[in-house]
């Protein structure tokens, strides 16, 4: 395995940030909506809902992208097929910085980027991995 590929870097990279967009999403749209609710529900919860959001999420958009070259159930079976590790691991790495950061469910404006870049970060080596074995890409 060749880990010095450049262009193979910068191909995993834009599938990782589209994949992150997607994520980012539900993710942060479930977290900001706990934080401005009284509610009772514990962290682990918030969190949990807000990885499960995230994976909705970004398969929905890598289907939408991908139905630009398919059929949309083959677009599905893609998303989910290719990315669904990606997602699970970058999910994974953005609610452990959150709430090492932060000590729960916040967005607060200097922990979005430090969660954004765990979520970057964590799945890229797999992407690349992926894309120079199997010379595939959900983009």
């Amino acid at each position: 395995m060749n880990w010095n590929c450049k262009h193979t870097w910068k191909k995993a990279s834009t599938n990782t940030l589209w994949c992150l967009l997607g994520c980012s999403i539900g993710d942060f749209g479930t977290i900001f909506y706990f934080q401005n609710i009284e509610h009772s529900w514990p962290i682990w919860a918030v969190m949990t809902l807000a990885i499960i959001n995230g994976l909705i999420s970004s398969i929905a958009l890598e289907t939408f992208i991908l139905s630009k070259q398919m059929v949309l159930k083959e677009a599905f079976k893609v998303a989910i097929g290719m990315s669904f590790i990606s997602m699970i691991g970058m999910e994974a790495a953005m609610n452990i910085t959150d709430v090492l950061l932060t000590g729960g469910a916040l967005l607060t404006w200097w922990a979005i980027p430090f969660m954004l870049l765990a979520g970057f970060t964590t799945p890229l080596p797999y992407n690349y991995w992926r894309l120079k074995k199997y010379n595939t890409s959900c983009h």
